[in-house]
């Protein structure tokens, strides 16, 4: 791959995550501040990432596997997207805002299956090429966070201008895109099942009993997640924390630091383990969050922040890296697609509208929240999973062979952020 590829691919995956850091995160803050919307609502809002994963694949699937080059999909989401977050950002209530930021996940989730598949379809040893590029994903979302918390929009009640930095820069990312390496389809021609296109020939590894405990765990997981997804940063900031979206970027940093070091602990502790802290990690986090505070216990707050490499790495890049040694080689970019969407889809699912309810149940007079309850509830429903998980796991390496065959591997699998 020469200089000039790898600094192409390394920008679109800076502007990639960039434009998700930009507004994701204020979300909830955004919505119950400028919106006046309710926790239910904020929770429907977040849905649109569960409903954008389910959709992605048919559209990776149906389209940009078979009719249209990778880069030139890429270029024309984010171009549409720019102005779905243009108009998004001129809503008045949140019935006019939720129809443009529904549409908008449903494009944009594709687009982090396209940029694996153009960066993948450039190297020539995805292993030691890949990290070093996708790495600017997260310093993409990273430089989100701190440049909301630098101009702090956050205190000043500034957010809607978030927006209109995501529509800019998915506008640059959209023209950009055409710039990038060739990617034509690779299945031109060929058809596919619904089960291919939603990962479904991996099903047959749930015959393996250890795997069905971990997919149903991993499912179970990201109720809790849900809740740190879509109020954490309205948490932050009704304590008092200052640019706590810049604050919060520390777990980013915090996952590419203990991402670093998962290939050392995954040799020293093998996969329960890491699964086991990993789940661990997010009872402790939501209990800092329901004891800590904008004073003495401060530092509560930013321990619960920093924990997100180990909450995101030691279980779901574990999860990954497990699911793809039991899959084999055939079986693994199927695999992949298979818990991504149980996870991201149904596990998220459930857990954004559960936490907007939650949300909802505790609100105080004059506008603020129990915030103790809010965060005693996934922190127990995270310790249960992790009690379930130790009491029925065991790990295994092998496991029964998928009755059939498997697009190759990295084509169009998914990463995503924590």
């Amino acid at each position: 791959m020469t200089t000039a590829v790898r600094i192409k691919l390394s920008i679109m995956m800076f502007l990639e995550f960039f434009i998700w850091g930009a507004w994701f995160v204020t979300l909830g803050t955004y919505l119950l501040r400028n919106l006046h919307a309710t926790g239910t609502q904020v929770g429907v809002a977040f849905l649109t990432q569960s409903i954008g994963a389910i959709v992605a694949p048919f559209i990776i699937g149906l389209i940009a596997d078979r009719f249209f080059s990778a880069q030139k999909i890429l270029g024309v989401l984010h171009l549409a997207g720019a102005a779905l977050l243009w108009h998004a950002s001129t809503a008045a209530d949140f019935d006019s805002f939720y129809p443009n930021i529904l549409t908008y996940m449903v494009l944009y989730m594709p687009t982090l299956a396209l940029v694996n598949s153009i960066a993948f379809r450039q190297m020539q040893d995805p292993q030691k090429e890949f990290a070093p590029i996708r790495v600017l994903g997260t310093l993409g979302w990273i430089i989100a966070g701190l440049t909301i918390g630098w101009l702090n929009w956050e205190q000043s009640n500034g957010l809607q201008a978030t927006f209109l930095m995501a529509a800019g820069a998915a506008a640059l990312l959209g023209i950009f895109s055409f710039t990038l390496p060739a990617t034509p389809p690779v299945k031109c021609g060929q058809s596919s099942s619904l089960g291919d296109m939603l990962g479904l020939e991996a099903i047959g590894l749930l015959r393996n009993r250890s795997y069905l405990i971990f997919f149903l765990a991993s499912i179970a997981i990201c109720i809790p997640l849900a809740f740190y997804y879509g109020f954490t940063n309205p948490f932050l900031n009704e304590v008092g924390m200052k640019a706590a979206a810049g604050v919060q970027s520390l777990g980013q940093v915090s996952e590419l630091l203990f991402m670093l070091a998962i290939p050392l602990f995954f040799k020293k502790l093998g996969v329960k383990k890491m699964l086991a802290i990993g789940m661990a990690a997010w009872v402790l986090r939501y209990l800092f969050f329901a004891y800590g505070d904008g004073a003495s216990s401060y530092w509560m707050l930013i321990a619960g922040i920093v924990l997100h490499g180990v909450c995101y790495d030691f279980f779901f890049v574990t999860g990954q890296i497990y699911t793809d040694n039991l899959a084999g080689e055939q079986f693994k970019s199927a695999a992949q697609g298979f818990i991504t969407l149980a996870t991201y889809g149904v596990g998220m699912l459930i857990g954004t509208l559960l936490s907007g309810r939650i949300f909802d149940q505790y609100q105080l007079a004059g506008g603020t929240h129990d915030w103790r309850m809010i965060w005693l509830i996934p922190a127990g429903i995270a310790a249960l999973v992790l009690l379930l998980f130790l009491l029925f796991f065991r790990e295994r390496t092998t496991a029964p062979a998928a009755p059939t065959a498997a697009v190759p591997y990295g084509e169009a699998s998914t990463v995503v952020p924590g």
